[in-house]
């Protein structure tokens, strides 16, 4: 067990799962919306402690598909708001160090591939969700996405009202902060090509122009992701007519490559305890929880 404890929040790690949990006092709203985040270590890229002048910041990376707030922001969620970064003060910076290493040394003993996830292995913010910022509120239910607009909207969207529309005719979403002189949106793509691109004028768009990152409006886009993914996942399932042979032979396969994998990384956790560079307690800890998979 990793764990550390900052006034910026705790992560903790069993050597399976890394549990985030933001601080109580000054978290960024998007935060602390989102709450508690379990990631599991396969969905993991990479952990890293960042160094800086006052202490330095752990770091955490998520594979591509793993998770959908990473997808909808594509690396632009950044400082406070970002949930996969916690401030290190300089009394706990050797204790971010050993954390980031337990997480790399178990990522390596379970051999996690660094590619893109299938499918998503979090789970979208839950639903209800919704955001205010700039020009408007928008408003997820799991079915119906609904825009308010504010006394700050253009008069384009003031006069077409409030928007709402069902998630099936949603054809994607997307994120953006505000940088320099342009706006911040979350924008919902629709089939209606007569509708401006402009985030100021669009009926369908949040947007934002003083806000860095809009309060909690990625949290809404990741809950719409995850259910936009699923839905596209259960059509293609839907429309294989060997769908039932198929998955259960996949399962079966699986099954077996995960049990000679099992006994291929307790040979390895043996030979890497013999030469040393394992401590015991290191080695026992790797070693049960590559037993509790054989059960």
């Amino acid at each position: 067990m990793a764990e550390i404890f900052v006034p910026d929040g705790a992560w903790t790690f069993d050597g399976e799962t890394l549990r985030i949990v933001p601080g109580a006092d000054d978290v960024h709203e998007l935060r602390r919306t989102l709450g508690e985040v379990t990631v599991p270590l396969e969905a993991i890229a990479s952990v890293a402690f960042e160094p800086s002048r006052k202490g330095g910041s752990l770091q955490l990376r998520l594979r591509a598909g793993a998770d959908p707030l990473t997808d909808v922001v594509t690396g632009r969620l950044g400082g406070s708001a970002d949930p996969y970064r916690l401030a290190v003060p300089k009394d706990r910076v050797g204790a971010a160090e050993y954390f980031a290493e337990e997480v790399r040394t178990h990522r390596m003993l379970e051999q996690v591939p660094n590619g893109p996830c299938e499918s998503f292995l979090l789970p979208g913010p839950p639903v209800p969700v919704s955001a205010s910022a700039g020009d408007g509120s928008v408003s997820f239910d799991g079915e119906r996405i609904r825009l308010e607009w504010n006394g700050f909207a253009n008069s384009i969207k003031r006069e077409a009202g409030p928007q709402e529309f069902p998630l099936s005719k949603v054809e994607a979403v997307e994120w953006a902060p505000q940088t320099g002189l342009g706006y911040g949106y979350l924008r919902f793509r629709l089939n209606d090509t007569s509708v401006a691109k402009a985030p100021e004028k669009n009926p369908y768009c949040l947007a934002w122009g003083v806000q860095r990152y809009g309060g909690a409006s990625a949290l809404v886009g990741a809950a719409v992701l995850f259910r936009l993914r699923n839905r596209a996942l259960e059509s293609a399932d839907r429309s294989s007519p060997q769908k039932d042979e198929y998955e259960a032979l996949r399962l079966r396969l699986a099954e077996l490559e995960s049990h000679d994998a099992v006994i291929r990384r307790l040979k390895e956790l043996g030979e890497l305890h013999q030469s040393g560079i394992l401590t015991d307690e290191e080695f026992n800890t790797a070693k049960q929880a590559l037993l509790r998979r054989l059960t």
